[in-house]
Order: structure tokens, then C-alpha cells, then sequence
């Protein structure tokens, strides 16, 4: 069924159902399993599987280069649907698309060449960036030192979402004299230990746990030439939240109204002698999809300033020269629109999950049903980044002009 025969409404493009019905049936298999990995901590190795066979992880490559030439907006639209299925995938494949993007901005060709290569040829990539020891904001403990003629990095990451499930570490870390440095870890090299210790109440099968990193040799061809991220990634890894929140709401919908078409139990003080007739339980179903329906349109409109600014950088790195003022200020008003959904795509969706249990009885919960895990995914990922600065942000930009900042770093003060 389409997009918008299911009454989301039409995707991005004149291509995009084309381009959905490629992964849709993976996206279904996904969705079979998700409650009793849910309710087992079966993390989704196979899963992951399917879609890196199916060739989604190259969404973002040029057809050419062995990907499928997806814009942005079309990106995002594929992330709403997989997150209907389980959002734990979407979260776990995060870090791979956002490192897809540093390659294709890459100002460095060879370097560029090269993990367009991998990555068309099935490689991912997952995190290895946030840390929660006594590094101050913007440092790391962990720390690439010179020995003899190699380079070794040791320490300690957390929040390494994905990397359980993929090839590479994208990894930031400083080097002995303070400085960036960024690199591509291989998940399996010596020295390199992965653990499943994430014990969050949702999103639990992200394996977004400990990294520790005993003297790993870092290979030349492995530390990226330019430590900084593409310029609208602070937009990018937060429109993969939204992305996700709104595919959460449109499961969250589909479900409930599925349950009350089934349910045959009434209740005597009810409005009608069938609960699908209800009209007070009818209007509860409504609103948990109008809020799923809001969600999906809000992220999509911001993921059109993406485009906007991945465009204009693009181009500038083809023509190797700097980025136009135009292309900064594309970069500047994509913050300032993801910023502006943030809050908005959250409270849609944390109320849709909380409110679908008043259109049913008290079966509803049972585990068997996993509803209970709508609400605690979208609420572990409603916490990152925390939500109640962008309204702030966003005040500074309308009153004063102030642009958002463009990283997001956490540490000791």
C-alpha cells in the first residue's frame, strides 16, 4: 500500500513510492519481529541484515556509485517508515548515515573515493563519539598517541549507538596535544571491545553501550583528513530523532485502530453496543493519528532545508572552492527549522503513545501487545539532546538574529 493510499499523505518526490516499495517488504519482516525482540532483548543483527542486502545503508550514494541517488527529503521519509517497524533499527543505523554524509562533503577526493567504495559495498558505520567520564565540554579522554611508527588510540566511549551491528567505530577522540582527531575504527581490530551493557527503559535494542579501546593501531587511510563534521550535521542527527518519533506515532496509530476494529468487549456506560462505533473512543484514534500525520509532515518540511544546504555545500566542495555565504546561511536556517520542530514533533508524539491506551481496555497493556514500548522509545529519544533548549534557540533567532550553534557537545563544565 502507498503512503498515500495509507493516508500519510505523498512522499517527497514524483520517485519516492518507487523508491519505498524497494524496502517495504523489509520493513514488514522488521515490524513481525519487533515486539518479541522487544520483550526478549533480541537485538537486531538480521534485521540490519536484510536492509544492508536490500541496499538500503547506500540510500545517500550516487546511482553511479553503486547507491540509489536518494535526496534528503526522500532519506527521511524511508527512516519514518522503518521506524514504524522498529525504531531501535533506525536509532542503530543513525551514525552510518550521518558518516555517509561527511563522506559525500568530503573536500578530500581520495578519502571521499575510498569510503564511497565501502560503504557502497555493504560497510557500515556506527558511534563512537560521546563519552561520560571528566573530559571537559569539548575534549576527550580518549586519546591517539604516537608510538614508534604507529598511531594507537585508548579509551573509553558510551553511546555508541550501532556499532555493535556494523564494521566501523566512527570515533573522535583528541591527540596528545589537544587537537580533533576523527577516524573510522574497524569493529574488529585488536585492542577494540564492544559491550552490550545500554540499559535504557527504551530503545534497549540499540546496544548504544561502552566502547573501550586498548592502544588500537590506527591506520593511516583511517583517520579522516578534515576532523570536522559536515556543516548541517547538528541538523541532520536531530532530524533522524524527529524521523524516528514521527514513524513511532504513525505505528502507535496503526496499531490502536487496528485494536479497536478487533475489540468485542464494551464497556455499559459506553456510547454504543460496538466499540469501533464508539464515538468518544473514535475520537481518541483520530487524535493519535492527527498528531502521527503532524509529526511525518513537520519533519519532512524540515528535511527540504537540508536539502537546501547539502546542496549548496556540495556544490561548492565539486567546484573546490569555500562554502558561499549563501551555502552558511542555508546550514544556519536548517538548524533554525529543526530546532523549531523539536519541540513540537515531541509533544505530538509523546501524547499520541500515552493517550491510545484511553481507547482501549485494560488487556491493553499486556506484554504480549508491547503498546508500552512506543511511549518509552519515544520518550528515551525525545532526552537526547535535551528538547527544552530549542525553544530558547529558536526565541534567540526570531528576537535577535542569534544563529543556532552548530555543535552539541557534552562534558564537565
Amino acid at each position: 500500500m502507498s503512503q498515500r493510499d495509507a493516508g500519510w499523505g505523498a512522499g517527497p518526490s514524483e520517485r519516492y513510492e518507487e523508491l519505498a516499495d524497494r524496502f517495504r517488504p523489509v520493513f514488514a519482516e522488521i515490524r513481525a519481529t519487533a515486539v518479541e525482540r522487544d520483550r526478549t532483548r533480541g537485538l537486531p543483527h538480521a534485521e540490519i541484515g536484510w536492509l544492508k542486502e536490500a541496499g538500503f545503508t547506500t540510500l545517500r550514494l550516487p546511482v553511479e556509485a553503486g547507491g540509489h541517488g536518494a535526496s534528503l527529503p526522500e532519506l527521511f521519509n524511508l527512516l519514518i517508515e522503518l521506524s514504524q517497524a522498529d525504531s531501535n533499527v533506525t536509532n542503530a543505523l543513525r551514525a552510518h548515515f550521518g558518516f555517509t554524509e561527511d563522506v559525500l562533503g568530503s573536500t578530500a577526493p581520495d578519502w571521499r573515493a575510498r569510503w564511497i567504495a565501502r560503504i557502497a559495498a555493504g560497510e557500515t558505520v556506527g558511534s563512537g563519539v560521546s563519552e561520560t567520564g571528566a573530559a571537559k565540554v569539548g575534549q576527550f579522554d580518549t586519546v591517539v598517541r604516537r608510538r614508534g611508527a604507529d598511531l594507537v588510540v585508548s579509551g573509553k566511549k558510551f553511546y555508541t549507538t550501532g556499532s555493535l551491528f556494523a564494521d566501523y567505530i566512527h570515533l573522535s577522540a583528541d591527540d596528545e596535544d589537544g587537537a580533533a582527531i576523527v577516524a573510522a575504527v574497524p569493529t574488529r581490530a585488536p585492542g577494540v571491545e564492544i559491550v552490550d551493557d545500554w540499559d535504557g527503559f527504551g530503545q534497549a535494542l540499540t546496544a548504544s553501550g561502552t566502547i573501550r579501546l586498548d592502544d588500537v593501531v590506527l591506520a593511516p587511510e583511517l583517520i579522516k583528513p578534515d576532523p570536522d563534521r559536515f556543516p548541517y550535521a547538528m541538523a541532520f542527527f536531530q532530524l533522524v530523532h524527529l524521523a524516528t518519533l514521527a514513524g513511532i506515532g504513525r505505528a502507535a496509530a496503526e496499531d490502536v485502530g487496528r485494536l479497536v476494529a478487533e475489540r468485542t468487549r464494551i464497556y455499559s456506560h459506553g456510547n454504543a453496543g460496538r466499540t469501533a462505533d464508539d464515538p468518544q473512543i473514535l475520537a481518541v484514534v483520530g487524535r493519535v493519528r492527527g498528531n502521527a500525520y503532524a509529526a511525518g509532515a513537520v519533519a519532512l518540511k524540515a528535511a527540504e532545508s537540508l536539502q537546501r544546504a547539502s546542496e549548496l555545500h556540495r556544490d561548492a566542495v565539486c567546484q573546490g572552492v569555500e562554502a558561499t555565504g549563501e551555502a552558511e546561511r542555508a546550514t544556519a536556517l536548517a538548524d533554525v527549522e529543526v530546532n523549531q520542530a523539536v519541540t513540537v514533533v515531541t509533544n505530538l508524539v509523546l501524547e499520541a503513545t500515552t493517550i491510545l491506551f484511553d481507547a482501549l481496555g485494560a488487556s491493553a497493556v499486556k506484554h504480549g501487545l508491547g503498546l508500552d514500548r512506543y511511549w518509552r522509545n519515544a520518550r528515551t529519544i525525545a532526552s537526547h539532546n535535551p528538547r527544552i533548549y530549542r525553544d530558547r534557540i529558536v526565541g534567540a533567532f526570531a528576537v535577535n538574529g542569534t544563529e543556532p550553534p552548530r555543535q552539541y557537545r557534552v562534558g564537565s563544565a
